[in-house]
């Protein structure tokens, strides 16, 4: 029977939509908030954890070729992708380099959220996340180099002291947690969905706030190449993994993993090697993704609560 809380957790797109809004016309009330993105990640990946085991990574390390998979369609098909897309819609040149670092990039931390929302495998993501951010030190230069002729530096480091300090010990912490306390935590397990609802809907506020002037530059055409950018990946990623035999549950974190993409590390970077303009497609993917990957989390979470009362 679904409880007000699930009824409230199910409403996650509504939720993300006005909030977005709220940013889009007062910005003034969320720029000040933009410390509170990294403490407030750390405490959904600590929520995230109290509902996961040891038992559930173990059954993820089993499965070497599925992590292989994840990786090659992140790696292989969104720089390919974004290629085309900015090849076909004749985007201006340091457009499209900003698309490629996007597609370039290895899978943000965004995306275990969405992940554990969308009732997907969830230590998957995070392993998948991990994994890509390690390659990312080779692979994001070289498909730069490949797709645009740039040299590009991954401030990898960083990168690898954020998941630590973002995912891994919040999540560590959690499952020890679970681990030793089940019997207390199990009465309050099921507000920790809702709770990742509210902190990831005000991460999106945040991001939209801090990105408003820099979106008004923004065209059409830039819009639906995101967009599309975006959905391809999630479509390919559900798609070749169902086909290759895995369930809904590793379908999902596919999906969400290949088509969720670092996008502050492509700001980053197109920053630091081009020029502004290059930074527009890694803003508005970073706000894109986090509305669209809420709608799919909310859409499976409908998906799941209708399957369970038939």
């Amino acid at each position: 029977m679904e409880t007000f809380i699930d009824r409230l957790t199910r409403l996650f797109p509504l939720w993300a939509l006005l909030f977005s809004l709220l940013a889009w016309f007062w910005p003034q009330w969320f720029t000040g908030l933009k410390p509170a993105i990294l403490p407030l990640l750390a405490l959904v990946m600590f929520g995230m954890g109290l509902t996961l085991r040891l038992d559930d990574f173990i059954r993820v390390l089993r499965m070497p070729r599925l992590i292989a998979l994840g990786v090659a369609l992140q790696f292989g098909l969104m720089p390919l992708f974004a290629w085309f897309i900015a090849t076909g819609l004749a985007l201006d040149p340091l457009l499209a380099a900003g698309m490629i670092l996007v597609g370039s990039s290895p899978g943000g931390t965004a995306s275990n959220v969405v992940t554990y929302l969308a009732k997907g495998n969830v230590a998957l993501s995070i392993s998948l996340t991990a994994v890509s951010t390690l390659l990312a030190v080779l692979l994001t230069p070289w498909l730069s180099w490949l797709y645009i002729q740039a040299n590009i530096e991954v401030p990898i480091l960083p990168m690898l002291q954020t998941i630590l300090l973002l995912v891994i010990l919040p999540v560590t912490a959690g499952i020890l947690l679970n681990h030793f306390f089940k019997r207390v935590l199990t009465p309050v397990q099921s507000f920790f969905p809702l709770l990742s609802v509210l902190a990831i809907v005000l991460i999106i506020a945040i991001i939209v706030a801090l990105n408003h002037q820099r979106l008004g530059e923004l065209t059409g055409i830039l819009i639906l190449a995101v967009v599309l950018h975006n959905l391809a990946g999630v479509f390919a990623g559900y798609g070749i993994t169902a086909l290759s035999g895995y369930d809904r549950k590793e379908c999902r974190a596919l999906a969400i993993e290949v088509g969720m993409q670092n996008s502050g590390l492509a700001v980053a970077l197109a920053l630091k090697h081009f020029v502004s303009i290059a930074a527009l497609p890694g803003a508005l993917f970073s706000i894109w993704h986090n509305l669209s990957g809420s709608v799919l989390a909310g859409y499976w979470r409908r998906a799941d609560s209708r399957s369970t009362i038939t």
